[in-house]
């Protein structure tokens, strides 16, 4: 029986991990490089298990801080001559998967909170905003138990835009009544 798919054995898999990674513009963990190569029912975990450091000794891709890797040169020039050999439909999915991943990590950099407990027991919530000019909005919130705290971080991480542009409509809406 013929097997379905992309993924037909070990090189197939490796062009797609260098097809991946090529676009990838953050350094990946292995689960992540499965995720993001995940576009194909053929494709297990155990493959990415096994190419990865194969490629890694061949230097297509090299280990980097905290058990992630990166593509290499040699890695990216091979991508570039392999990769019209990967099914159409695989490799918009993956690279739908890269931009989704890549817009993740870049905007989770523009937004930091930190909680640390005060004196009095209650916490302190330190909230920033940046983009790439530099910090935008930094915001300090109390909150009196720990539950709060984390509950008011992880909400700013989501909503730090909604936050920011209520604030800005706010302030600025109250100046034109002020100046009329």
């Amino acid at each position: 029986m013929q097997r379905l798919g992309f993924i037909h054995d070990m090189m197939d898999v490796k062009v797609l991990i260098l097809f991946v990674m090529s676009r990838v513009g953050y350094p990946v963990n292995v689960q992540q490089i499965y995720e993001l190569c995940f576009q194909d029912d053929c494709l297990s975990y155990f493959d990415i298990c096994t190419a990865v450091p194969e490629m890694v000794e061949s230097n297509h891709l090299k280990s980097v801080e905290d058990e992630c890797y990166k593509i290499t040169d040699k890695g990216r020039e091979t991508a570039k001559l392999v990769e019209d050999s990967i099914a159409f439909t695989v490799r918009q999915k993956a690279e739908n998967a890269v931009d989704r991943f890549n817009r993740k990590v870049r905007r989770s950099s523009f937004v930091r909170t930190k909680v640390t407990q005060r004196e009095s027991g209650d916490f302190s919530v330190v909230m920033s905003l940046d983009d790439e000019m530099g910090n935008l909005m930094t915001l300090e919130l109390l909150a009196p138990d720990q539950r709060q705290a984390n509950r008011l971080s992880r909400l700013m991480e989501k909503k730090a835009e909604a936050v920011y542009n209520l604030t800005m409509t706010e302030l600025l809406d109250d100046e034109d009544e002020i100046e009329s």
